[in-house]
C-alpha cells in the first residue's frame, strides 16, 4: 500500500510541538504491577486479529487491524491494534514501568502464571456490552461472535485458578490496574443499521446496568483498582460525518464542524456512566473505581488541533480512500488495496475513520495521568498506594 504524500506539514511548528508532546510523558513505575483490560478496539491489542484472518474481512468488505498500514507508526507491522501505533493501554503501561499487555487469546499459558504476571488484555475490537442474541432480538444483525462484556469477564474468570494459585485473588489484585470500556459498538451498531435516536438512546440504561453488574462482579473476585471510560465524541468522527452527512447546518457545532446531536449522545451515555460509578463507590468504599473521560481531552484537540501539535484537518482521516472532507469511504476502508495513508500521521487525530491514531492516544493518555481526565486523579491515588505499599519512587508532578 502505498502512502499519500499530499499531507506535508506547511510548517515545522506542527512537528516541534509533537516531538515536545512525545517527550513529555514521564514514567511513574512501581504504582501498579499488573494491568487487565475488558472492552472494545480502543483497547484491543489483539485478540480480534487472532479470532479472523484476514480473508474474513476483505471477502466482507469490513474494516480490519491486522494489515497494513495498521502499526506502521511504533511496530512498523500490523499488531492487531485499531491505529498506526499504541494505544491508551500501552501508554499506561510504559507509564507504570510495565511491558506492553499480552492478547489473551495470543498463545496465553494457562497453565502457569508467568506468562501474564504483568496482566492480560481481553478487549476484542466490536465487543459491546450487551450480548449478540439481545441485538438479534431487536434487529440489530452482527458478524461477529459472542465476543461481549460477558464473554470477556468469563475468560477473565477462567484464568483465576492459575492467576490465584499461591495466594489469595485479593492480594495479587491490590496492585493490579484493570480497564475497563464498553458501549461504542453497542450504538454504533444500531444507528448505522437505521436505529433511531430514540431506539438508541433506550440501550443506554441497558449498557450501563450492565457494566455496573460486571463491576460489582469483579469486585466480588477481589479486584479494588478499576476504570472505566466513558464514550468518545462520537459525533467527530470520520465515519460518523461521512454517514450521517447532512444540508442542515444546525446539525453540526460551529467550533468544530463535528455533529452535536451524535455528541450529546456521547454526553448522555457519559453522564449516567458517572452516576452509576458514584452509586458503585458508595457501596465498595474500599475499591478505587475511576471514571477515565475519554470526550474533554479529545474535543480539546478538535477545538485547537494546530495549537496543540496537529494539523489543520482535524476532521479528516489519515488512511482511507475518501477524499475530503472527512476521507472515508466505507466500501475501501484502511488497510484495503484502493486506499492510502497520509505521510505524517503525527498530525492526524483520526487514523482510520474510527479509531484515533498514536499521537491523538498519548496525548489522551497524558491528561488521564498526569491531568484531570479522571475522576478521582489517579495521580493523586498512586502517590498515596506508594506510601501504603512501600513503593520507593515518587509520583510524577501533575501537569
Amino acid at each position: 500500500m502505498a502512502s499519500s504524500s499530499s499531507s506535508l506539514p506547511t510548517t515545522i511548528s506542527f512537528s516541534v510541538t509533537f516531538l515536545i508532546l512525545l517527550s513529555s510523558l514521564k514514567t511513574a513505575s512501581g504504582c501498579f504491577t499488573s494491568i487487565f483490560a475488558l472492552g472494545d478496539s480502543l483497547a484491543d491489542t489483539g485478540n480480534y486479529a487472532t479470532i479472523y484472518p484476514p480473508i474474513f474481512h476483505l471477502s466482507k468488505g469490513t474494516l480490519y487491524c491486522g494489515l497494513p498500514p495498521y502499526g506502521e507508526t511504533y511496530f512498523h507491522h500490523p499488531t492487531g491494534r485499531c491505529s498506526d501505533g499504541r494505544l491508551i493501554i500501552d501508554f499506561i503501561a510504559e507509564y507504570y514501568g510495565l511491558p506492553p499487555v499480552p492478547p489473551y487469546l495470543r498463545g496465553a499459558n494457562h497453565r502457569s502464571n508467568s506468562r501474564f504476571q504483568a496482566g492480560l488484555n481481553f478487549a476484542v475490537a466490536g465487543a459491546t456490552a450487551l450480548d449478540v442474541p439481545f441485538y438479534g432480538e431487536k434487529g440489530i444483525s452482527s458478524t461477529l461472535a459472542n465476543i461481549s462484556m460477558s464473554t470477556q469477564l468469563r475468560w477473565f474468570k477462567g484464568l483465576l485458578p492459575s492467576l490465584c494459585n499461591s495466594s489469595s485473588c485479593s492480594e495479587v489484585f491490590k496492585s493490579s490496574l484493570f480497564l475497563m470500556g464498553f458501549g461504542g459498538n453497542d450504538y454504533g451498531k444500531a444507528f448505522l443499521q437505521g436505529k433511531s435516536l430514540e431506539e438508541t438512546k433506550s440501550l443506554v440504561p441497558l449498557v450501563i446496568s450492565a457494566t455496573r453488574s460486571a463491576i460489582n462482579e469483579l469486585i466480588d473476585l477481589g479486584v479494588v483498582n478499576i476504570m472505566v471510560n466513558g464514550l468518545l465524541p462520537d459525533g467527530c468522527s470520520p465515519a460518523m460525518l461521512t454517514y450521517f452527512k447532512s444540508s442542515n447546518k444546525e446539525d453540526y457545532d460551529t467550533a468544530t464542524g463535528c455533529l452535536s446531536w451524535l455528541n450529546d449522545f456521547s454526553n448522555y451515555h457519559n453522564e449516567l456512566l458517572q452516576e452509576e460509578l458514584n452509586g458503585v463507590r458508595a457501596n465498595h468504599p474500599d475499591a478505587l473505581i475511576l471514571y477515565a473521560d475519554y470526550f474533554n481531552p479529545l474535543m480539546q484537540l478538535f477545538r485547537s488541533p494546530e495549537q496543540n501539535g496537529f494539523g489543520g484537518r482535524s476532521l479528516m482521516a489519515c488512511c482511507g480512500d475518501g477524499g475530503p472532507p472527512y476521507n472515508y469511504n466505507f466500501s475501501a476502508q484502511c488497510g484495503e488495496p484502493a486506499s492510502t495513508a497520509c505521510a505524517w500521521p503525527s498530525l492526524y487525530i483520526s487514523w482510520d475513520g474510527i479509531h484515533l491514531t498514536e499521537a491523538a492516544y498519548r496525548f489522551m493518555a497524558k491528561g488521564l495521568l498526569e491531568g484531570p481526565y479522571t475522576t478521582p486523579r489517579i495521580n493523586t491515588f498512586c502517590t498515596s498506594m506508594k506510601k501504603d505499599f512501600g513503593f520507593a519512587s515518587a509520583m510524577t508532578s501533575q501537569l
